[in-house]
């Protein structure tokens, strides 16, 4: 199933990535200056293009032009020209702005001339800001003024050996969805020209304070132009493109790190039960092989002296000693393998049951005092095997040397802490003469166990006064109360 999901996003990071560069090779920018450029009496001007895009007179195709103008000139008040011209080497071609003859916005140096113009080339641009010519008469035409920003946008579509078709829009509509098609009759003017270039050149001469000009581009898709919303901008695409790719890289990293943490947990588990298969393995050869050799020599035994009913009498009561340690032995074995018994509650029942039937037939009672309620705690196998273990050997200990009347087990949960206390009224011993004459080497074992299992075993014992002995040792976490 995760691999599905990664699957499916990397899927949906492609598609997504394939879609934001279908949107960005859709229209080409191919030049662009924001400025603003001021230009006033400049003559013949200077080429600003600087060699990005160049036509000629063999070349076909179309190309969109775009710029914003504020004049500082107005024309109602003075005669002057300026505009956004194509030049071929020194060569002039057409050109869009306001003609010095002109009576309007105006392309000039074109191969037609306007309805009101009286210069060959020039022709006056059609506006959706009609000029009154008289009153209750208006012209499709509109007068440069002081002030008034305007944005031009024009379309060459150029033939081979032939003029130019041009078409241009005063004031375009750019908001989003907008069209070169749904562009309004009344903003349109179409022309023909000579527009081969490979310099753009910005002009003003005559009276006035010149013009300036902004927002400059040339593309090859008039939707190029129109201004898009944030989301579909291609640095907007572009970013939520890379937030993507990280998000599928993390992804990608996270699963991975997953299936890695898995795959740990899987080995460390196989080594677990590797150990615990060795364990079992030893404890069939330490105690239930050592339990039936023995049985198998007082057999034997028994068989050589048939004769003498006395030592009969006696191999057949350490046989039948015999028989129940493997018995016993086998059953630890039994419950340190199977499944029921990996809780603490299993492991407190077992204790009890073992308790119980070690001292069933004593001199010695065993009283206990166990909790009335655990939590639900899985115990990891060798866990559970060592804190038995060393109950184990405590209470055989009581049974071999204490010789007292009653033994205490008592169990006791405090949180995260499992204490056992085993305490006697036995003889007792001095534990430190006894460790340093090399006796009791099974409390040596027991401490071994107890730090096994990140526990600590305390022992305190006087002649006379019995023997305690307490181990305490912190449960997993994950336990939760019953």
């Amino acid at each position: 199933m995760k691999s599905f999901r990664l699957r499916f996003l990397t899927v949906i990071a492609l598609i997504f990535l394939t879609v934001l560069f279908s949107q960005t090779a859709r229209a080409v920018v191919l030049w662009s200056l924001p400025g603003p450029i001021t230009v006033h009496e400049n003559g013949a001007g200077t080429d600003i293009l600087n060699g990005a895009v160049k036509r000629t007179i063999k070349d076909s195709g179309a190309l969109y032009f775009k710029f914003r103008v504020n004049p500082l000139s107005d024309v109602a008040k003075e005669e002057y020209y300026a505009g956004f011209q194509l030049f071929e080497g020194d060569e002039e071609r057409l050109g869009v702005g306001n003609s010095l003859k002109a009576w309007a916005y105006s392309a000039f140096n074109t191969e037609d001339t306007g309805e009101y113009n009286k210069v060959f080339g020039d022709f006056d641009l059609r506006s959706a800001n009609p000029e009154s010519y008289a009153p209750g008469t208006f012209l499709a035409y509109e007068l440069p003024r002081q002030g008034i920003t305007r944005t031009i946008i024009f379309k060459v579509q150029f033939i081979p050996n032939s003029d130019a078709l041009v078409t241009v829009w005063m004031e375009p509509d750019l908001t989003p969805g907008a069209t070169e098609d749904s562009q309004l009759t009344l903003l349109t003017t179409q022309v023909r020209a000579k527009a081969t270039f490979n310099q753009i050149r910005l002009r003003h001469g005559g009276n006035g304070e010149g013009w300036t000009f902004s927002d400059m581009a040339v593309a090859t898709t008039f939707e190029d132009f129109i201004v898009r919303p944030v989301w579909q901008q291609g640095w907007f695409l572009f970013g939520i493109a890379i937030v993507l790719l990280i998000a599928v890289g993390t992804t990608v990293r996270v699963v991975e790190r997953k299936k890695f943490r898995l795959q740990l947990q899987r080995a460390e588990q196989q080594h677990a039960l590797e150990r615990e298969r060795g364990r079992i393995a030893m404890d069939l050869h330490d105690e239930l092989g050592s339990s039936l050799t023995q049985i198998s020599l007082l057999g034997g035994l028994l068989r050589a002296e048939k004769d003498s009913p006395a030592q009969v009498e006696i191999h057949a009561t350490k046989l039948a000693e015999a028989a129940d340690e493997s018995v016993r032995a086998l059953e630890e074995i039994v419950w340190a393998v199977r499944p029921g018994s990996d809780t603490l509650q299993g492991l407190l029942d077992y204790i009890a049951h073992f308790a119980n039937e070690l001292f069933a037939n004593n001199s010695t009672r065993c009283r206990q005092d166990l909790p009335a309620s655990l939590p639900t705690c899985a115990l990891p196998p060798d866990v559970r095997h060592n804190i038995f273990l060393i109950v184990k050997e405590a209470l055989n200990n009581v049974l071999k040397h204490a010789g007292g009347s009653v033994v205490n087990l008592q169990v006791q949960l405090d949180g995260q802490k499992l204490k056992i206390v085993i305490a006697d009224d036995g003889k007792g011993f001095a534990p430190d003469t006894t460790m340093a004459n090399g006796g009791h080497s099974g409390l040596e074992n027991m401490r071994q166990r107890a730090a096994a299992v990140g526990g600590q075993l305390s022992l305190t014992s006087e002649p006379g006064k019995g023997t305690r002995v307490e181990l305490s040792v912190n449960l997993p976490v994950e336990s939760n109360p019953a």
